[in-house]
């Protein structure tokens, strides 16, 4: 496997993104592939920023999250990040500064997603108390191309499709 890469995971909230992204890891790190996983919702806790949801802060958090992921793998680290970022400017942004990129989309229903609700997400858009949520409040805008679709967290599939584009992809050359 070569040098560093962004792994950017998106879908909706609670679609399997950080399931994907911590089987992935679990793989990388088994081959002995210097990783890390940069969990939306763990970055925010990490560096104690603060809980807005609005366009403005969505935008400058995925700016930041973008760049940090591209630090990274710059670094030589394959760099996993799952993390809604429901606009496709958020994800292209990312791409277009980063060595490496791959776009995984986790295309769980909207149906199933609502169901699984972990944080309690959905229910609290029902109410009213969550008018941001993307892909009910917030349009989620999902990759037109994603180099891989994974069906959920759970797609060995999906894994595998992600594993070998690591293995076969080579940097860009920034300079062009």
């Amino acid at each position: 496997m070569t040098s560093g890469a962004v792994v950017w995971v998106t879908g909706l909230p609670a679609s399997g993104k950080s399931t994907l992204a911590a089987r992935l890891a679990a793989r990388l790190r088994a081959e002995r592939v210097p990783c890390a996983v940069l969990d939306g919702d763990e970055v925010r806790a990490a560096l104690d920023l603060p809980a807005g949801r609005g366009e403005a802060e969505r935008d400058r958090f995925y700016a930041a999250l973008g760049r940090l992921a591209a630090l990274l793998a710059g670094q030589g680290l394959v760099t996993v990040v799952p993390a809604t970022a429901p606009r496709r400017a958020h994800r292209d942004a990312a791409r277009a500064i980063a060595p490496r990129f791959l776009e995984v989309l986790v295309a769980t229903p909207p149906r199933t997603c609502a169901l699984r609700d972990p944080k309690g997400l959905y229910a609290a858009a029902r109410r009213g108390e969550a008018p941001e949520l993307p892909g009910t409040g917030t349009p989620y805008e999902p990759p037109l191309a994603p180099e891989v679709v994974a069906a959920d967290g759970e797609d060995s599939l999906a894994l595998d499709a992600i594993l070998a584009r690591l293995r076969d992809e080579q940097p860009r050359d920034h300079g062009e």
